[in-house]
């Protein structure tokens, strides 16, 4: 299974706020050099410089077949690219195709859970180490993929904890593929999934936003 190093410490690599923490963003998940990042901070000027500058940094990566910076400046590029560019769709599935192309020999599982006739994207992890210690789902906020959090899921495997992560309405797969839009009543995907998986005792971890919307879960009732 795979290994990741989180980095320590928080960075000054943008005088504009929101730029400096989605570069820090990357790099603490373990996915970007800190050396690209700076570069990435010295190079964007604004919203408007982002999505050409984190392609090029991805596209150089590829070239010298760094396959996980390249994936994840791809999905950092798509991050700021507006909703009506149709590269916005086009980065999304190159950073799932070189995702899923990367980690294919990867121990975790594919799963599509029924939901109020469509489906909601899912990845299991088992347990990588004895004894088992129970069960963290995961998911995140308005705008996540839960391939952003693999980093976080196979530190908890290797712990003993099986883990589960899923994109609910307006995230990731969920949203692309079916089109989704967030919704307030997070119990209602988050119902689904412990159905789908058998499970009524489990850590529940909320990423970003997704911390309101997992006691959102838990206060109405997204149990089964």
């Amino acid at each position: 299974m795979e290994t990741f190093t989180f980095p320590v410490g928080y960075y000054d690599l943008h005088k504009t706020k929101i730029i400096d923490y989605q570069l820090n963003r990357w790099h603490s998940l373990g996915y970007a050099r800190l050396e690209d990042m700076r570069e990435a901070g010295r190079r964007i000027h604004g919203l408007d410089d982002w999505k050409d500058v984190m392609i090029d940094l991805a596209e150089t990566a590829m070239a010298d077949g760094r396959v996980l910076n390249g994936a994840f400046y791809y999905r950092a590029a798509e991050f700021f690219t507006s909703p009506d560019d149709p590269d916005k769709e086009r980065l999304y599935w190159r950073f799932s195709d070189l995702f899923y192309e990367l980690f294919a020999d990867e121990p975790f599982e594919r799963h599509q859970v029924p939901y109020e006739g469509v489906t909601l994207a899912a990845l299991r992890l088992p347990a990588q180490a004895e004894p088992f210690k129970g069960t963290i789902v995961i998911h995140g906020g308005f705008d996540s993929f839960i391939e952003e959090f693999y980093s976080m899921a196979t530190t908890f495997a290797a712990q003993g904890y099986e883990v589960i992560m899923f994109d609910g309405p307006g995230q990731g797969a969920t949203l692309k593929q079916y089109h989704l839009p967030m919704i307030l009543e997070w119990e209602r995907p988050a119902k689904a999934v412990l159905d789908y998986f058998d499970r009524d005792n489990v850590t529940w971890l909320g990423i970003s936003m997704g911390g309101w919307l997992c006691f959102r879960a838990a206060a109405f009732g997204a149990t089964h």
